[in-house]
């Protein structure tokens, strides 16, 4: 991310918020959907059952009307008909025995079986007075239709259907009863089955009182069923909770969508449940849609973003190269342009006023050096005169201690004096006074005059100092100054080297216009986080919080504006050792 413009980054920016944005609206849009798709479903199984239920309802309405209906035929208005005449009206009803294709039975006023259309051993003159549904009829004078049954005589799971005959006095001569055999008669008609069941629709219908499966069992062909014990199928139960809709698990785990519808006359529940993925699948394809339609949108927001950032961002660009122009090349008076939206004349207001106070304070500094460096020099001249004069015994024979002391005093004196030379050429380097005298040079009397000028520094610091040059390598520089910038690299390559290391001088070629003249020593070299600023002024490398060595951290720069002056080059690089190198013009002559 910091390797980033700040374009890019406004852009991504605006990139991540409208896609966190767009992800955040996709998934509540996505639960919504869920949601809403769940709640249609659950309405259309609420709607489903209940529809099924009024269905039923009317049917069974149906059949208890007709066989009330054809109660009253069994009757002359005074007393029931012979039983022969009764006998022989029932076979003529064929819409009655169509909706009571198991039997149809005709009671006397104590509720004993006088006739029947299907014969059944037994039943005839079996008494069923004790029977709830009959109790209610002779209470109530109604057609009733019985709650789901065993039959006392057949011993199959029934409904009875009920209607009194009575006399035009409303005095009760008897019942006719139709039954239906819910083991092999199903009360909802085939096509209605096949509509609201199918491999992934469940329908199912209970008896709530006896626990059994009226349609829809485990098994398709075995009719009445049993309920399965309570934990083992979570449909049923939640279809008993007394819950008429919502989502559970059916038997093999899938997630289900039920509604439930109770038929109060006959106290069966209806169920209904789809699988859950009928909600899920629409929604998903409305969200694939969404998604497409929103990505589409996103990329937009993008590239319009990335667009406009760019736009707002190419001033400060502008701003950036001319800044780093201005930072390659110090002298020049450069200001930034002050136009542009507020923010970016803001800044390059800033700058300027920063640029011009910088240069203020580097021309008070440079002055300022200048003339303390000038100020310094002639009495530490003086000072260190005198001290050679007491050193070489003009004053006399001193003590050992007092020798010592003078020694030192001396040494100090003329490191100072060093520094001070080099605050003045660095002076006089950046305000363009410092003039060099080209001209053809061997190479080999400057080298040789360097390792013997820095050979007592080698000798102090256990350091071999050798060099290797062809006598007859020549080169167009200033004398003087190329031995200012050898004896910069000898001092720094002794003091970074090891005891009993080895610092080297070689001069080869560089190409057929030039001479590589190399220092090379037997140190650890410069860190890599250093390599940047390695020939700027005033910088040193550190190791922890100290510095390794003393100094101005000048003589690098000083070396590196020099050799410029000279049309030369330098650099450094590392190889078992630190190697700094400088680069000068072939002379003509040599060949």
């Amino acid at each position: 991310m910091s390797s980033l413009s700040l374009g890019t980054r406004i852009a991504l920016i605006i990139l991540v918020g409208t896609v966190a944005t767009v992800g955040s609206v996709l998934l509540i849009a996505y639960g919504a959907l869920v949601d809403d798709f769940e709640t249609i479903l659950t309405k259309q199984q609420l709607n489903e059952t209940r529809r099924i239920s009024a269905e039923v309802d009317q049917r069974l309405q149906l059949k208890l009307d007709v066989l009330a209906e054809s109660a009253t035929m069994l009757t002359d208005g005074e007393r029931l008909h012979s039983l022969e005449d009764i006998s022989e009206q029932l076979e003529r009803q064929r819409l009655l025995r169509s909706l009571f294709p198991d039997g149809i039975l005709v009671f006397d006023d104590k509720a004993t079986a006088i006739a029947e259309t299907i014969s059944v051993p037994g039943r005839i003159g079996t008494n069923y007075a004790d029977r709830e549904h009959f109790r209610e009829a002779m209470r109530t004078r109604q057609p009733v239709i019985s709650r789901p049954i065993m039959g006392r005589t057949t011993g199959v799971p029934l409904i009875s259907f009920i209607a009194p005959i009575q006399t035009d006095d409303d005095d009760l001569l008897g019942f006719l009863s139709g039954t239906i055999n819910l083991g092999e008669t199903s009360i909802i008609p085939a096509d209605m089955l096949s509509e609201i069941a199918n491999d992934d629709a469940r329908f199912r219908v209970i008896d709530t009182n006896n626990f059994l499966y009226i349609e829809g069992g485990p098994t398709a062909d075995r009719g009445i069923q049993s309920l399965p014990p309570p934990g083992e199928n979570p449909l049923i139960d939640a279809a008993l909770s007394g819950i008429s809709f919502g989502t559970t698990e059916g038997p093999d785990g899938q997630l289900l969508i039920y509604a439930t519808s109770h038929l109060q006359k006959l106290g069966w529940q209806f169920i209904r449940a789809v699988p859950f993925e009928w909600a899920t699948a629409p929604a998903e394809a409305s969200f694939v849609r969404f998604f497409g339609i929103s990505l589409g949108i996103a990329v937009l927001i993008a590239l319009i973003s990335y667009r406009l950032s760019r736009y707002a961002t190419t001033p400060l660009d502008r701003m950036t190269r001319k800044i780093e122009n201005m930072v390659r090349n110090p002298s020049e008076a450069a200001r930034l342009d002050n136009s542009g939206p507020v923010e970016v004349r803001n800044l390059a207001l800033a700058f300027n006023r920063l640029m011009d106070e910088r240069d203020a304070i580097a021309q008070m500094k440079e002055h300022f050096v200048s003339n303390v460096s000038h100020e310094l020099r002639t009495p530490l001249t003086s000072i260190n005169g005198a001290l050679r004069l007491i050193q070489s015994g003009a004053a006399g024979d001193l003590p050992e201690r007092a020798q010592q002391m003078s020694t030192l005093a001396l040494r100090n004196g003329e490191r100072l004096q060093l520094l001070i030379s080099d605050l003045l050429d660095f002076s006089k380097l950046s305000a363009g006074q410092m003039a060099v005298s080209l001209g053809q040079e061997t190479l080999h009397p400057i080298i040789d005059a360097a390792v013997s000028g820095n050979q007592a520094m080698a000798s102090d610091h256990e350091v071999t100092l050798t060099a290797t040059c062809d006598p007859r390598h020549t080169v167009i520089a200033d004398p003087h100054r190329l031995r200012q910038i050898l004896d910069n690299f000898v001092s720094n390559a002794i003091k970074f080297s090891p005891a009993r290391g080895k610092v080297d001088i070689r001069v080869e070629r560089s190409g057929s216009e030039s001479l590589r003249i190399t220092v090379r020593d037997s140190g650890e070299g410069v860190p890599e986080t250093f390599m940047e600023r390695l020939f700027e002024r005033f910088a040193q490398a550190e190791t922890g919080s100290t510095r390794s060595t003393k100094g101005t951290g000048l003589g690098l720069a000083i070396c590196r504006e020099l050799i410029a002056l000279m049309d030369g080059r330098i650099g450094y690089y590392y190889d078992q050792g630190a190697h700094f190198w400088i680069e000068l013009p072939v002379a003509g002559q040599e060949t």
